[in-house]
């Protein structure tokens, strides 16, 4: 299997370690700045659009106080559309910064209450053959790429930086999580792509799930 070099730096392949799934690569932890050669786009109210069960009013499962998105649902809610099958959520879907090309980042800093287990946090939506091209999930106080894949222990209750790159020509996501580069792994193609943070139930869900998000940046890889 090819080592997938850094979108920033290349990392000596003896502190590699190479996950079967998804084609994972593993890099030692190194702290960087994952925003060198990047610029960030304006963002207003209007390109945040928050998706939550569609029976109930806005404040019922999301609130902004001091910079800080606070979104929350129960297990038995219902979908966020009366079309849609799919799990409960309450999530900010950004707006405005579609795309089908070139390299794009998500930053921001999320909070996790302890309790809060079973839940996809922050999503990559957009690939071939199934919903996204990367899903960050948090499962008994840890955080995952999607389930099997640790990024980062111990993160109940305290802000972490998460930083997700995805490079569309070259088929790439790269996850850093405070500061540090945790996962480098494929990217799963697809033709529109999007970003999203909040909560969204998964598999062995707690009851109850909530997330916070402040600093909220998309950024562009510039020409």
């Amino acid at each position: 299997m090819a080592i997938l070099p850094s979108l920033s730096t290349k990392l000596p392949a003896l502190f590699l370690a190479i996950s079967l799934f998804h084609g994972v690569v593993r890099p030692a932890a190194t702290a960087t700045n994952s925003t060198k050669g990047f610029v960030a786009v304006p963002l207003k109210k209007s390109n945040f659009e928050i998706q939550r069960p569609y029976d109930l009013a806005l404040a019922k499962r999301y609130s902004f106080k001091d910079g800080v998105h606070k979104l929350w649902v129960y297990s038995n809610d219902l979908p966020h559309s009366l079309d849609s099958h799919t799990r409960p959520r309450t999530e900010i879907r950004i707006r405005g910064y579609d795309y089908s090309s070139g390299v794009w980042q998500f930053e921001g800093h999320g909070y996790v209450p302890k309790g809060t287990t079973g839940v996809a946090v922050m999503q990559v939506f957009g690939a071939a053959g199934h919903a996204t091209t990367a899903m960050i999930r948090v499962y008994n106080g840890s955080l995952y790429y999607y389930r099997h894949n640790l990024l980062s222990p111990d993160i109940y209750d305290r802000w972490f930086k998460l930083n997700v790159i995805h490079d569309v020509e070259v088929s790439r996501v790269e996850i850093y999580v405070d500061n540090e580069l945790k996962l480098t792994t494929r990217g799963q193609s697809g033709k529109n792509h999007f970003f999203k943070c909040g909560v969204y139930t998964q598999d062995d869900a707690s009851r109850y799930l909530e997330s916070r998000w402040k600093e909220i940046r998309i950024l562009r890889r510039e020409a």
